[in-house]
């Protein structure tokens, strides 16, 4: 079996059944590497804030078009992209085994819809639009359906420099045409402000075409640049063009059939040969289609990226939102350098709603992971580190450089009270009971087949390394290596708890090393 064998056999393993009760489908487009980012990895791997850009196009678009079909088409590092979403209802898998264009990704996607059995919306995203979230995709359904349109744009605002806005400026129908004759939005009715995205029929406000900046600046300084629109013609200055801060996301949505009906008409009659998903304005227009447009509120969340320094722009503009979502409700200590997984987030909020004061601190460059359970009262401090299953008792306190994590089966559990101290290592299947402190230098592992439970009010200290044991109540233990013990709560006459201390298992090996 070939390479590209193995893909086309994996997609269809991973896609689910087409529901064509369901009136809506949404196409993701992450077949492209994104040769400026220079990596190995499929520019739709890279992650933003512990997710990759793929998972949260694809998760914006089922939480804000509920019931929606999801078709991903993906090409460069095919088996990976898909296997990232994996398999899940109502999703199904494309792949453009040549990338030939934004309209022919769209095309290779329909190829998956039974034509004679759907009639409904289709909505395009870029799988590079990290920011996106499923109040933009609610909200840009919702504009589509209210407007009557037959295809709509999802924009954005440029708010730098004209000059430096190199994205393809998105022209609209003007208000009056070259002769001085208003335009009329007949589409405009009551309790719906169509003006904010054009008129269905009317045409103010609807989109003619979206010409790329480098065609601006090509265009003489002298002489307007005339565009014809439904037998009116439109006037724009080079000037006025260059201004234009309107821009193309890369959203669209489209009526099904008209979809359909005019996708097989695109060509690559360009210096590039491919296929583009902006011909389909022009095609729209000439059949006598509406095309509209509307922008969200926050520009931020139609930001894709094709170099490094975008990502972390975008890294950073996600990290800010999470900032303003808790700073006043925990403290972190440095908003630039932490990480709080989403889901953690959530349960933050959730637990701040409860109205009891939280007393949490994140110290500079902790990390929480997905599946972490914080509590009340817990200080973590800086650098401390928290992936997997770990759930926090009450007055919890974390020192620097501590590592807590467990594989995704199994689970941490701290207790109330519990102090762990600088550098400690706590891995796996381990549960601490309250009031224990485990000083610095200490390294613990508990494994699916041999746990570690400790009990209340333990102490361990020095260098020490546990793994797999039963610890005790009241239990002191210095510098010893424990491995698949029972440590019993020995009392002795004075009514003392017994130490241990310095307990080392017999060596292995030693017939290999010998004094230099």
């Amino acid at each position: 079996m070939t390479a590209q064998e193995e893909v086309y056999q994996k997609a269809e393993e991973l896609s689910s059944e087409f529901n064509y009760k369901a009136k809506e489908v949404s196409i993701i487009l992450a077949a492209g590497h994104g040769k400026r980012i220079k990596s190995h990895r499929s520019k739709m791997l890279h992650a933003i804030w512990g997710s990759t850009t793929v998972e949260r196009v694809f998760n914006a678009s089922n939480l804000g078009i509920p019931e929606v079909n999801s078709i991903l088409v993906a090409g460069i590092k095919a088996a990976d992209v898909m296997s990232v979403i994996g398999k899940r209802p109502q999703t199904l898998f494309a792949y453009q085994a040549e990338q030939k264009g934004t309209g022919h990704a769209v095309q290779v996607a329909l190829e998956k819809i039974d034509e004679k059995k759907f009639d409904g919306n289709v909505f395009v995203f870029p799988g590079d639009m990290g920011l996106i979230n499923k109040e933009t995709v609610a909200m840009f359904r919702n504009a589509f359906i209210s407007s009557k349109s037959d295809m709509m744009v999802l924009t954005g605002i440029f708010e730098g420099n004209s000059s430096e806005n190199s994205y393809g400026r998105i022209i609209r129908v003007k208000e009056k045409d070259v002769d001085g004759m208003p335009i009329p939005n007949s589409s405009q009715r009551e309790g719906n402000n169509s003006s904010l995205f054009g008129g269905s029929e009317g045409g103010f406000g609807n989109v003619i075409e979206i010409k790329e900046y480098k065609d601006i600046l090509s265009l003489p300084d002298d002489k307007p640049y005339l565009l014809k629109y439904k037998g009116k013609t439109f006037a724009y200055t080079k000037q006025e063009l260059i201004e234009n801060r309107e821009f193309n996301s890369g959203v669209y949505a489209f009526d099904y059939k008209k979809l359909v009906a005019q996708i097989k008409n695109l060509g690559s009659e360009n210096a590039q040969n491919e296929i583009y998903i902006t011909d389909l304005i022009s095609l729209f227009n000439k059949s006598g289609y509406s095309v509209s447009a509307i922008s969200p509120d926050d520009h931020n969340v139609v930001m894709g990226f094709n170099d490094k320094s975008v990502l972390k722009e975008m890294e950073n503009i996600y990290r800010k939102k999470v900032y303003d979502k808790l700073k006043n409700i925990i403290e972190i200590d440095d908003h630039e350098d932490f990480f709080i997984d989403e889901s953690v987030v959530e349960n933050i909020l959730e637990m701040d709603g409860n109205g009891t004061p939280l007393d949490i601190r994140i110290g500079k460059g902790a990390y929480i992971g997905k599946g972490v359970k914080l509590n009340y009262n817990l200080n973590l401090k800086k650098n401390v580190f928290v992936d997997g299953n770990v759930t926090f008792g009450k007055n919890v306190h974390v020192w620097e450089n501590v590592h807590l994590s467990t594989f995704a089966h199994q689970k941490l559990v701290i207790g109330d009270g519990v102090e762990i101290l600088w550098g400690d290592i706590i891995k796996g299947n381990i549960e601490i009971g309250e009031n224990t402190k485990i000083e610095s230098s200490v390294n613990m592992t508990g494994s699916d087949e041999f746990p570690v439970s400790i009990g209340k009010n333990v102490l361990i200290k020095g260098t020490s390394y546990i793994f797999g044991c039963t610890i005790e109540d009241d239990i002191y233990i210095e510098h010893s290596v424990l491995i698949r013990k029972k440590i019993t709560r020995l009392v002795k006459r004075n009514g003392e708890v017994q130490r241990i201390r310095f307990f080392l298992p017999m060596p292995s090996g030693i017939d290999a090393i010998e004094n230099l």
